[in-house]
């Protein structure tokens, strides 16, 4: 029996020992033979455990997944490498055609598989909470507040003790579809202060820019005064504090795992034919609902799937493997969607 999470070194760490051991549950239906995916970082920590247990029951079976981020799984895959991506976003139209040519027209389909919230993880000294709106957040990252006794973050918190150290916000350097998930909440509630729209490639000017989570959170521990966007496994590892945002119900949420599928249960399905594509409504008022989330996805060839691809995604969108991810601190997936997935991988 072979385990192999390339690329993943940095994460199989931040997992550490407190990765889940299979749970007793339904016997997984095994197969056969070798697969490999890539992709996205946020996703890394999930595919690893389930890599893991899907593997203690099934010996005859190697899985490997490279943890090299969105933008360049999404182009191996494209490019005909692996058997599966891991994205934060969903492939553009242009990328959709290439990847369908790649499956043979079969189309390539989209299965959200992990969903988490996208913590805004900050080092000040002295405090330990922080409440931000979107606009807030907006302004702070673009570079228009500069210190953290600011008004606009005092009117937030108006109850805490602000010191005027200078604000460093830090953001991904690579391809990045927490990026693209992070600026699309900026561009989507709080337009007025966010100029430079939404993508996975970072576009406002300053801060400090940094290659994947785990160079994000370490910039943000060293450095006095930062802030940045990271998925909030990666924050509850390291035990930085993170801040409530604001929500369309008018409420300062945390970035817990609850609040987290509170938001997505509000999103709506944009695919068509088994491609089960989300887009988060940002404008939902669903109380204790935390407005910056990330859902990522496997893409896979709805036709011609190896019985490998099928049976260890079909782990992957069980309950228990939902299970498994939930233990390394991601959100399960609403039981609505997770029938639907499973659904859809059972027809690959």
């Amino acid at each position: 029996m072979k385990l192999r999470a390339l690329g993943l070194i940095a994460l199989v760490t931040l997992a550490g020992c407190s990765a889940p051991r299979p749970a007793a549950a339904a016997p997984i239906s095994c197969a056969s033979g070798k697969i490999t995916g890539q992709g996205s970082s946020a996703q890394a920590n999930a595919v690893s455990a389930w890599i893991r247990n899907y593997q203690v029951s099934c010996a005859d079976a190697t899985v490997e997944y490279a943890s090299v981020g969105s933008g360049a799984g999404l182009a191996a895959f494209i490019a005909g490498a692996g058997d599966f991506a891991g994205t934060d976003s969903p492939l553009s139209a242009a990328d959709q055609s290439r990847a369908n040519a790649r499956c043979a027209q079969a189309p390539a389909i989209h299965l959200p598989m992990v969903v988490g919230p996208i913590a805004l993880a900050f080092n000040v000294a002295g405090v330990d909470s922080l409440r931000l709106t979107p606009a807030t957040i907006a302004q702070i990252f673009t570079g228009r507040i500069t210190t953290w006794n600011d008004p606009s973050i005092i009117r937030d918190n108006p109850a805490a003790a602000l010191p005027a150290t200078p604000i460093r916000p830090v953001h991904r350097s690579d391809n990045s579809g927490t990026t693209d998930n992070f600026t699309k909440f900026l561009a989507a509630t709080a337009a007025p202060n966010w100029p430079h729209g939404s993508g996975s490639t970072w576009k406002a000017p300053g801060g400090l820019a940094q290659k994947g989570s785990n160079r994000v959170v370490s910039t943000i521990e060293r450095s006095d005064g930062a802030i940045g966007y990271v998925e909030a496994s990666y924050a509850r590892f390291h035990h930085l504090p993170t801040a409530r945002v604001g929500n369309a119900a008018g409420e300062f949420t945390a970035p817990t795992d609850a609040a987290a599928g509170n938001m997505v249960d509000g999103a709506k399905l944009t695919g068509t034919g088994g491609d089960l594509q989300l887009a988060i409504d940002y404008g939902t008022g669903s109380a204790g609902a935390y407005p910056l989330v990330l859902v990522t996805y496997e893409v896979v060839c709805k036709a011609g799937a190896s019985p490998l691809v099928k049976s260890f995604l079909t782990y992957a969108s069980s309950p228990t493997g939902q299970t498994a991810a939930t233990r390394l601190g991601y959100a399960p997936l609403p039981s609505t969607l997770r029938t639907r997935v499973a659904n859809a991988v059972a027809t690959l």
